[in-house]
């Protein structure tokens, strides 16, 4: 049997991504390709609201994508969004990451960071 108790842990870094309404769920599946277990979505506004307000021009919708991603896959994660926002215009967007310094459980940890050590079995 295998000891659960000695699980190396990988550090958890939060995601943060802003970007168009319309590409939230293609960045979604980005993400979660890099073995991110837990995201939330969010009906956001750019910055410029407030200037095209003024000026009576539209803005597109945003949305926040909130995700918590293995710090170890986070570069690799960046490296394919930045190439994604390099496409054009309507693939444009903002991300950074927080880093978590504590969660408390070994299966909340466990299914946090899609290790699947410690997942019980009977």
């Amino acid at each position: 049997m295998e000891n659960k108790n000695n699980i190396a842990p990988v550090k958890l870094e939060m995601l943060m991504a802003i970007v168009h309404n319309d590409k939230a769920a293609y960045y979604q599946s980005i993400i979660q390709s890099h073995q991110a277990n837990l995201q939330l979505t969010v009906p956001a506004k750019g910055t410029t609201h407030l200037i095209l307000d003024y000026l009576g021009l539209a803005e597109r919708p945003k949305t926040l994508i909130v995700s918590l991603v293995r710090a170890d896959e986070a570069d690799d994660l960046f490296a394919v969004m930045q190439e994604q926002f390099l496409k054009g215009k309507d693939y444009k967007g903002l991300a950074f990451t927080i880093p978590l310094t504590s969660v408390i459980g070994t299966l909340v940890y466990g299914f946090l960071s899609n290790d699947k050590r410690t997942v019980k079995t009977e």
